[in-house]
């Protein structure tokens, strides 16, 4: 593979740390005081509560609505893992993968929204050409550690 300036496995890194970046200022931008009293928690019930899809509406009142304060905490702080893992190249298949499925139950939920769809579809598309590259080669923890190669 021939690029300009970098390597192929360092663009696929670039691309990787990008989206971590991006998964850092999704977690950076949220109002935690309102996140983690109810505030994010409560928007997705009433997203959930008008979805189309009844599978959607009850996977949330079961597995999200009946803990709002622990969701609301796995949901910034897998955020916050996920960038900083793929910033530094940690877990990375892994971090990659779960980013992956986050975002798809992101798309899920937020269908009727298109202004997030463009973002979710993005770093989902994002996720899997940095999985399938197996951008963990160079500039990670992974690498150094002779991890997932």
């Amino acid at each position: 593979m021939q690029t300009i300036w970098l390597s192929g496995a360092e663009w696929f890194a670039i691309l990787r740390i990008g989206l971590g970046l991006w998964w850092l200022e999704s977690w950076r931008h949220k109002d935690k005081k309102t996140w983690f009293t109810g505030g994010g928690i409560g928007w997705a019930a009433g997203v959930a509560e008008k979805h189309r899809w009844p599978v959607v509406r009850s996977g949330f009142d079961t597995v999200v609505k009946p803990r709002p304060r622990l969701m609301a905490y796995v949901v910034a702080y897998a955020e916050l893992a996920l960038g900083l893992g793929l910033i530094v190249g940690f877990l990375t298949p892994i971090a990659l993968a779960c980013g992956l499925l986050l975002n798809l139950i992101y798309l899920v939920l937020m269908i009727h929204d298109w202004a997030e769809q463009g973002q979710n579809l993005m770093m989902a598309l994002i996720s899997a050409v940095a999985l399938l590259a197996m951008s963990w080669q160079v500039w990670s923890v992974d690498e150094a550690l002779g991890w997932f190669l």
